[in-house]
């Protein structure tokens, strides 16, 4: 493809990944434009690459350079089918394709590696791409996160590789046909697109089909493929696991050796099973697995999984984006092992009425393990309203612990005058964007 003679515009460009794209076009020397429906961090960082991003979806705010039959038109399953500007170019007989099929385009001549799974597949693509950061190999990723360092969803040091992450909401991860995937889990999710959990496994199947030389899972899921896991032995395994406050410590066994004493300076059970799963994924494209795991004691970290953003004397808080029961029951656990001694408060942001109907128990089973329950109202995101499905009825499943809804403006002062030492921010939606806010009022409170 042609890169330098291509004209782009996006819809939905602040999207995570459909921002990781656009970033990689511009380096390619393609001209490329976007409307988003709200100004945000990630647009600002769009902008400042001279993409030019409009925030009104009329058809007659589109800039003259896109107004051409010839601009290929990328946009997010997430926008309405009524979207005036998406249907113009419909009308118009644009090319106009799925993010996730572009993404497929660019990965088609390149060896992938695709990372799969309801959970782990932003941490895991992250760990896979500072792995081969270090190992200096030419690779272009797409994340969807932001690393804590760089501030960027999109690392390139050539096109030999490409790291990716294989997403199944509207069974996207299809239209990628990698050298290497990995399968980190296949929880039940998005059962607005799937019409139940056997639905969803089989779209995990037809993606497993489609890899084209090593699919890596973790142990235990029903596909066949190199095994994974840091609670048993596998092809692959870790144990002597010594979480200290810093990160973990623990053994890697190989095939072929065990690496004893390594070090990932990340919190949590289900990280180091992200980690695992990188370095088995790495070392199968032909990387040196003993230096990689001495790689994984500095991974500078992704923005909004298990980001500690207080840790004083009296006041820990913690931001992630756990939208799932098995994320948050993760994130407790963690929390858990790290902080045994002190009482917890949760901070939960519904994601999706959809999401919420369905998991209604076991979110709220998962979020009456915390001492303390904050909800905020659902982001709905793509959603319309589903009668009866709000906070309120998620609130009045949760026993045995305090528990209240409250508004974004009420969270601050509330956090402010909790008496538990640990305090963690969960959700999908937009709580991620209050998060500095509630850092400077609780670090101010603090001084008083």
């Amino acid at each position: 493809m042609n890169f330098e003679k291509q004209t782009y515009y996006f819809i939905g460009i602040g999207g995570i990944g459909m921002s990781s794209i656009a970033r990689y076009l511009v380096l390619q020397g393609a001209k490329v434009y976007g409307y988003d429906k709200t100004p945000s961090t990630i647009v600002s960082s769009l902008q400042e690459l001279g993409i030019t991003v409009i925030f009104d979806s009329s058809v007659e705010a589109l800039p003259s350079a896109v107004l051409s039959k010839q601009t290929l038109v990328v946009y997010t399953p997430a926008i309405p089918k009524n979207h005036p500007q998406f249907n113009f170019y419909v009308n118009q007989g644009n090319d106009v394709v799925k993010r996730a099929a572009l993404l497929g385009d660019l990965t088609r001549d390149t060896i992938c590696l695709a990372v799969a799974g309801t959970h782990g597949k932003t941490t895991t693509t992250a760990i896979l791409t500072h792995l081969f950061e270090q190992s200096q190999v030419a690779y272009t990723a797409f994340i969807g996160g932001i690393f804590q360092d760089s501030k960027t969803n999109m690392m390139s040091r050539g096109n030999d590789y490409t790291l990716v992450e294989a997403d199944e909401f509207d069974h996207s991860f299809l239209h990628l046909k990698p050298t290497i995937a990995c399968i980190t889990s296949m929880d039940a999710d998005h059962l607005d697109i799937y019409e139940d959990p056997s639905s969803l496994n089989k779209a995990y199947r037809d993606f497993a089909t489609q890899v084209k030389e090593t699919l890596i899972i973790e142990k235990g899921l029903s596909l066949d493929g190199i095994t994974y896991s840091v609670s048993e032995e596998a092809d692959f395994y870790i144990d002597k696991i010594k979480p200290v406050s810093t990160g973990i410590y623990f053994d890697l066994h190989t095939p072929n050796t065990v690496l004893r004493n390594q070090f990932f300076n990340q919190l949590g059970i289900h990280n180091l099973s992200n980690a695992l799963a990188a370095l088995v994924m790495a070392n199968k494209a032909g990387l040196k697995i003993g230096e990689l795991s001495k790689s994984l004691a500095y991974f500078p970290g992704v923005e909004r999984r298990l980001k500690v953003i207080i840790n004083q004397k009296n006041r820990v808080v913690i931001d992630d984006y756990a939208h799932h029961p098995t994320e948050i029951k993760a994130v407790f656990d963690t929390l858990e092992l790290s902080f045994p001694e002190d009482e917890k408060c949760v901070v939960f942001q519904p994601h999706l009425f959809s999401r919420t109907r369905d998991f209604m128990e076991d979110f709220a089973s998962v979020l009456s393990l915390f001492d303390r329950v904050i909800l905020l109202e659902i982001y709905p995101a793509r959603e319309l309203p589903i009668p009866g499905i709000n906070s309120k009825a998620l609130m009045d499943k949760i026993k045995g612990t305090p528990v209240e809804i409250l508004s974004k403006e009420g969270l601050e002062n509330k956090l402010a005058k909790v008496n538990e030492r640990v305090i963690t921010l969960l959700g999908a939606g937009d709580i991620g964007a209050e998060v500095e806010t509630i850092k400077h009022k609780l670090m101010l409170y603090e001084t008083l």
